[in-house]
């Protein structure tokens, strides 16, 4: 499809520039929204009305009347006010897109930066959501022929390893040897560690000097704290890895903080900075000392000026932001050292940074486009890293950086419940209730998906189709993983996700597990034609040997006619524009929605046509080369949303 409408917007764009003398770029294609309308609808007179001083209708008719014939029309009709409306010729159609080609692929790296969680405490619900989104969108990226590099970035030196850090040293009094020896699982001993150490502050704001004396010894390699936050950051880097592995989710590399300090990444960018005037030392003021970059661009209510350098000599988080961006660009005349960090159980490595310079290690970084997905409430200091960019000259670079925002993950009151997290009545009457990790309220990620997995096996064993336990279990993840990533998919992105255990689960309705089983219900067609007739595909072959619809039997021909087959056609050949939009638009949820409304589309054929038993062998060749087009964009849509398609179901 999606060469089929570049084919015919350049044929559209020829046509107006012979007979009008008028370019027109770019050309919009749309979808009626009923098939009696066409399968495509150009509103190109619209535009073209504009130029001429003519009426849209006119246009519209004129175009019908006189544009050359194009192959793989039937028609094209005048519609409204101007609309060209496009009817394919149905058999040709499916022809090509039986036989479509891969996309070609693309050239620039793409860098998506995603997960980023703080390497203090184990992964929550919230961090789910980045990820599925983040991996989601490499995976479509890569569809798109895109190369793509993954990176999840490492605050190792940051307050919160700092807090987590303090409350080892200051209040358990724990040195490393004892860390060493804690038994239980470590990132979670860590999340209660670092609420603990929150009241602690509260109860005598005192203790905060402790906090700043740890980030000082951090920073500047003191021991034996500097050894105690590489335990406890490491440590829990790989517990988060193992983690998101769980659903899917893998990493190229992870660049973490304390190079970037101990490299001097930041002294370069600084330098560079104040060389092209990008920030400014203030004399007087509040920000006496402080270097400031000043902005009247960016359309927020916040002061127009952001601390980039503190009167103490401390950079904040957005400079050091600024140096990274720019490494990730390679505009930084500097470069980490790699050493491999974990290899997952697929062969494929993930790479840490370090201060030593590695042999033979990949090349990273440099890429020609920046996405960073970061949640909503970065906005404004993601818009100061594009100003820095800018600020430099680095303006292409700067066009090229792309904040990838979503909103936060809360819980139901019911989901509440049935985690034990007690509520006050307040809370209860919420729609969703907000989580805080420094409050210790929320859902661990590892918890989550213990409970996900123990629903959907309680349903794989009712169901009773898996006599080996082993199946069972791998069964049971796929659903409960397909739920997850689904359920977190399937939201705009600018909209708050009110996580529900019921809602997810539900093998009913725009699911995860709805769209799984019509996979697997695709799936079983051909299983049982394997045991029927394992000759199937010669049969479909010669029938799409046939170059005209003529040559069909007459159920064939009827059948090509009738749309319920028309309409999963068109929705298979629409996958790659539906990526295409789900890229250009940041919206994952236009894939998860098409997937959906595959399914739905393809129980309804499934119900009305019995495949296996239809008497004549055209007209279930041609049922088999919808189903089998069908079930392959299912299977491709839910891959690129992460989901495996299970077995049984």
């Amino acid at each position: 499809m999606l060469k089929l409408i570049e084919s015919l917007q350049a044929a559209f764009r020829a046509h107006v520039k012979s007979q009008y003398d008028v370019k027109l770029d770019p050309i919009v294609a749309e979808y009626p929204p009923r098939l009696e309308f066409g399968e495509l609808a150009f509103p190109l007179a619209f535009e073209l009305a504009k130029k001429l001083k003519r009426k849209p209708r006119q246009i519209a008719q004129e175009i019908a009347e006189r544009i050359p014939p194009i192959e793989g029309l039937v028609r094209l009709e005048p519609a409204g006010a101007g609309y060209l409306n496009v009817f394919l010729d149905r058999w040709w159609f499916l022809h090509r897109e039986v036989k479509a080609q891969p996309i070609s692929p693309e050239t620039g790296k793409v860098i998506v930066e995603h997960t980023n969680i703080n390497p203090n405490k184990a992964a929550h619900i919230g961090h789910l959501r980045n990820a599925v989104i983040g991996d989601s969108f490499v995976r479509q990226l890569r569809f798109l022929g895109y190369p793509v590099e993954v990176q999840n970035y490492i605050d190792n030196t940051g307050v919160q390893v700092a807090d987590v850090v303090t409350g080892f040293i200051y209040l358990r009094k724990l040195a490393l040897r004892n860390i060493e020896q804690i038994s239980e699982k470590f990132d979670y001993y860590c999340w209660d560690l670092y609420a603990e150490v929150s009241q602690w502050y509260q109860s005598d704001t005192s203790r905060l000097e402790f906090r700043q004396r740890v980030l000082h010894e951090i920073e500047n390699g003191h021991e034996p704290t500097a050894s105690i936050a590489e335990y406890v950051s490491t440590k829990i880097v790989k517990a988060h890895l193992l983690t998101m592995n769980r659903i899917g989710v893998q990493y190229d590399l992870l660049p973490r903080e304390s190079e970037i300090l101990h490299l001097k990444f930041w002294e370069q960018a600084f330098n560079l900075l104040k060389e092209r005037q990008a920030i400014q030392l203030e004399v007087q003021g509040p920000n006496r000392g402080c270097w400031v970059m000043k902005f009247g661009s960016l359309e927020t209510a916040l002061p127009e000026s952001k601390i980039i350098v503190r009167s103490n000599g401390t950079v904040t988080y957005v400079g050091k932001d600024i140096a990274y961006q720019m490494w990730k660009f390679g505009l930084l005349a500097k470069d980490f050292g790699y050493q491999p960090f974990y290899t997952y159980a697929n062969g494929h490595q993930v790479w840490m940074t370090t201060i030593k310079p590695t042999p033979q290690s990949p090349r990273f970084g440099s890429g020609s486009r920046v996405y960073n997905v970061i949640d909503a409430r970065q906005s404004y200091l993601q818009k100061i890293v594009v100003e820095g960019l800018r600020a430099l000259g680095f303006n292409q670079q700067a066009e090229n950086s792309v904040h990838f925002s979503y909103e936060m993950v809360a819980l139901s009151p019911r989901c509440c419940a049935e985690l034990g997290i007690e509520l006050t009545a307040e809370d209860a009457a919420k729609p969703y209730v907000e989580v805080s990790g420094r409050k210790g309220l929320g859902v661990k990620a590892d918890d989550l998906l213990d409970r996900l997995l123990a629903k959907s096996r309680e349903e794989v064993d009712r169901r009773g189709n898996f006599g080996d336990p082993a199946e069972a279990s791998r069964n049971a993840s796929q659903i409960a993983v397909g739920a997850l990533r689904y359920f977190l998919a399937r939201f705009s992105r600018n909209s708050v996700i009110a996580f529900d255990f019921q809602e997810a689960l539900n093998f009913e309705g725009e699911t995860g597990p709805y769209v799984q089983y019509s996979a697997v219900r695709a799936n079983n067609i051909f299983r049982k034609l394997e045991e029927q007739d394992p000759n199937w595909e010669r049969d479909v072959e010669e029938l799409l040997g046939l170059r005209r619809a003529e040559d069909l039997s007459g159920p064939a021909q009827a059948l090509l006619q009738d749309d319920t087959l028309w309409e999963l056609i068109l929705l298979a050949a629409r996958v790659s524009l539906m990526v295409r939009q789900a890229v250009e638009t940041l919206e994952i949820s236009t894939l998860a929605k098409h997937a959906f409304t595959t399914a739905q589309k393809f129980n309804v054929f499934y119900h009305k046509h019995h495949i296996l038993s239809e008497q004549d062998r055209r007209a279930k060749c041609l049922l088999l080369c919808v189903a089998r087009k069908t079930r392959d964009s299912l299977v491709q849509m839910l891959d690129l949303l992460g989901i495996e398609v299970p077995e049984k179901m």
